[in-house]
C-alpha cells in the first residue's frame, strides 16, 4: 500500500475523477490510500514527524531529483520487497520546511517546473499506475 499525504483542498472534482481512473486500475502493493491535510495542519503534523523505519518516505519537490519512470517503479519494489510503507508528500501552495525535506529518504522532483499540488497529485497516481505496470511488464510503458 502507498499512502499519499497531500496539502490542498480535496474538492476538486477533475482531480478527484482523473486520479480515480488510474486507481481503479491497481492492485496489492501499490494501491493508493490518500490524506488530505490543509497546510497549516500538514505542517503541523509532518513537525512531529510521525514515520518509523517501516516508511519510505518521498518528499515531491521541484529541487529534488529527476529519476526516469523505471527508476521508481525500481524505487518502490525495492520498498515492497523490504517490507516497507511507501509514503508519498505533495505539499501545498508553499511546498514544505527544510526539516521535512532533511528528514525524507528520498526527494523527487517530476521537473524543476513547479505544479499545482492537484496537478502533482494527478502525476504521482500516474506514475504509480505506470510502475505498477512496469514492475509486472504490462503494455501501458514503452521505451
Amino acid at each position: 500500500m502507498i499512502k499519499i499525504i497531500t496539502g490542498g483542498k480535496k474538492n476538486a472534482n477533475w482531480a478527484l475523477t482523473a486520479c480515480a481512473e488510474y486507481e481503479k486500475r491497481l492492485k496489492k502493493p501499490y494501491d493508493i490510500s490518500w490524506q488530505f491535510l490543509d497546510e497549516e495542519k500538514l505542517a503541523a503534523y509532518l513537525a512531529k514527524w510521525p514515520f518509523g523505519g517501516k516508511d519510505y518516505v518521498i518528499v515531491c519537490d521541484e529541487r529534488g531529483q529527476n529519476i526516469s519512470s523505471p527508476e521508481f517503479s525500481k524505487r518502490l519494489e525495492k520498498c515492497f520487497l523490504a517490507n516497507q510503507n511507501v509514503v508519498i508528500l505533495i505539499g501545498g501552495a508553499y511546498g514544505f520546511a527544510e526539516s521535512v525535506r532533511e528528514k525524507a529518504d528520498f526527494i523527487w522532483s517530476f521537473s524543476q517546473l513547479v505544479f499545482p499540488h492537484l496537478i502533482a497529485r494527478l502525476i504521482v497516481t500516474e506514475q504509480i499506475y505506470r510502475a505498477a505496470e512496469i514492475s509486472k511488464g504490462g503494455p501501458y510503458h514503452h521505451e
